[in-house]
């Protein structure tokens, strides 16, 4: 796909900015009115307790408030990333983030006051003003978090440093979209190609060998270069970690990151284990893929290449609108509905544009959700369309079916729905096929996006997990140490099937994750739920969809393990992750027996 200015793209390829607002100025003139909203804030101080009605006043406060601060938030970061070159729309971010810093510093008082009301006194609001019963599971999941609570000043002073706290995300992003630079790759015939964010990957699905190589080198010369300053800021974001988990009375930065969903720490430790038991399927994986790719060798660049080159296609985006619409029409005529009104309204960013953020999201904003895209006409961008639509829908009915306090959904459950859209759209792929090479290239994708989702995403959880061990133990996180400590977690996972070239011991550095706080281990519990509901979905039917649909429309309504436990699985349990791998293991059956055929 060309790389053509923004400026040159169709409307048509571009969301539409303007559903939150017509003008930078219009967005100017509400954040005064978000500072007007917030000067209010610190008027209920030492009130909530007081009665059932100022308490009542106050939620309906924060609620207008966080609504045009989303709006306000949206419209910036999402004028951001479409030229992260652009200073006013970077100076806007800025502005919100410092909003919302001062937002949460002007109601750090909300939570100590919640905590100090009595269970007698709270019950006898609820009676006193009924409407407040809809915050009853807010309240609770506050007070459940007693122990870690702080003292109203030291709240105060916790929630201003928030914006500090985003430094090291703030500039792993701005050097890596905006500042990183890479050579051009050569191929064997001696064409240069650009080497971008969004083109890396790309690259190296090249069947082109020679072109994979450079890419790869290409890839890693700057980041081997700016090495030490890459360490230093991921060093800094696991030390905030820390630094928040010990000031709020946790074990570990793990534990505080998931309580706040309520999420058991067993979850995560259940996953590494369930993976590290499977290994052997990813190392007969590895002979597999270097068996017919017909190497001697097996190298981190070859990992991506295409197993069935000839039978990869370019795919228009505008087939793979409807191919994704066909697919999806086992979750029903009202699913399909909201996935037509996104394509025909502008959610969606299609396509690469200079300074453009990489990769992909969707961002649930209330107005309607927006779609980042980077497509290029693979399958695998197809499968990156019904991945962020199925995002993108979560979020839709989370906000059209809930109240604003429990709309948003909770990270656990965020890839749920986004890999349920996948792998419906891989079954009816494989439904329709009836050719061997399209087949096998098919299940190479499937084996890929287990790869990519349960053993690397669990691979890069361990990661996180080994960081914030070694800073807890007083281990200094330089690039050697991360770079030893990574090499080791690939030779675990991959085996001795697999050439460790030495770049990869730098691929850390490219991991814009490792900046979410323990967010990639919900890719790899996320796919395995999502394989589990898929499957349910097209064995069962109607009871099924109607099941799945209530968890698309649940919000934060429960606790995340209830949602997908009421949508038909049990994630405390090892069993959906492994009979997510028992199934990785039947594909590669299958691929050994097509490509011998």
């Amino acid at each position: 796909m060309s790389m053509e200015e923004r400026s040159a793209r169709k409307p048509s390829e571009l969301w539409a900015i303007e559903d939150l607002f017509p003008s930078d100025e219009s967005w100017e003139a509400e954040l005064t009115n978000l500072r007007e909203l917030i000067a209010r804030l610190p008027a209920y101080q030492g009130k909530l307790g007081t009665s059932a009605e100022t308490l009542y006043e106050y939620m309906q406060l924060d609620e207008t408030l966080s609504i045009l601060l989303d709006r306000l938030a949206n419209y910036a970061q999402r004028r951001s990333d479409e030229d992260t070159r652009v200073a006013r729309y970077q100076a806007m971010t800025d502005a919100i983030t410092a909003a919302w810093v001062e937002a949460s510093s002007a109601s750090s008082f909300e939570t100590p006051e919640l905590l100090s009301i009595p269970d007698e006194t709270l019950d006898k609001f609820y009676r006193q003003q009924p409407k407040l019963t809809l915050y009853r599971r807010y309240f609770d999941n506050i007070r459940r978090k007693r122990a870690h609570i702080l003292s109203p000043a030291e709240e105060k002073l916790l929630s201003g440093t928030g914006e500090m706290a985003q430094s090291p995300d703030n500039i792993y992003s701005m050097f890596s979209d905006a500042d990183l630079k890479f050579r051009d790759a050569v191929d064997s015939q001696g064409v240069s190609h650009p080497v971008t964010q969004s083109s890396f990957v790309q690259l190296l699905e090249k069947p082109d060998r020679i072109l994979r190589r450079d890419a790869f080198t290409s890839y890693y010369e700057p980041l081997s270069q700016f090495r030490n300053t890459l360490a230093a800021t991921l060093s800094a974001q696991i030390k905030q970690q820390q630094f928040y988990a010990r000031a709020r009375n946790y074990a570990s930065p793990l534990e505080a990151s998931l309580d706040g969903n309520n999420v058991p720490v067993q979850v995560y430790h259940n996953l590494i284990a369930a993976v590290n038991q499977n290994l052997n399927k990813l190392h007969r994986y590895v002979d597999l893929r270097r068996r017919l790719l017909g190497l001697d060798e097996l190298h981190m660049y070859d990992i991506y290449a295409p197993l069935v080159p000839d039978a990869s296609r370019e795919i228009p985006f505008e087939e793979a609108k409807e191919t994704v619409f066909a697919a999806l029409a086992p979750l029903g005529s009202s699913y399909q509905s909201i996935l037509r009104e996104g394509y025909d309204k502008r959610w969606i960013d299609i396509y690469p544009n200079p300074g453009k953020r990489s990769g992909a999201y969707s961002a649930g904003a209330r107005v309607h959700p927006y779609v980042l895209l980077n497509y290029t006409g693979t399958l695998d961008s197809q499968f990156t369309l019904a991945h962020e639509m199925g995002h993108a829908i979560h979020s839709y009915r989370s906000n059209r079916d809930q109240p604003v306090i429990y709309s948003d959904y909770v990270i656990f459950v965020a890839e749920v729905a986004s890999t349920c859209n996948e792998a419906l759209l891989m079954e009816h792929l494989l439904a329709k096929t009836t050719d061997k090479k399209e087949r096998a290239a098919l299940i190479n994708h499937f084996l890929e996006q287990f790869k990519g989702t349960l053993y690397r995403q669990t691979m890069f959880a361990e990661f996180e997990l080994r960081m914030g061990e070694m800073n807890a133990a007083g281990e200094a996180l330089t690039a050697e140490a991360l770079c030893r400590e990574y090499r080791a977690l690939n030779e675990r996972y991959f085996g001795p099937g697999l050439v460790l070239d030495q770049q990869i011991d730098l691929e850390w550095a490219r991991i814009p994750h490792f900046y979410y706080n323990y967010y990639v281990f919900q890719y790899a519990t996320g796919y395995a739920a999502a394989i589990a509901l898929s499957r349910r979905i097209l064995k069962e039917g109607e009871p099924a969809v109607q099941d799945y649909l209530a968890f698309l429309s649940g919000g934060c309504s429960k606790d995340p393990i209830d949602l997908l436990k009421d949508a038909g699985v049990d994630m405390t349990a090892s069993e959906p992750v492994e009979q997510a791998l028992a199934l990785f293991d039947e594909l590669l059956d299958e691929m050994e027996r097509l490509m011998e055929a």
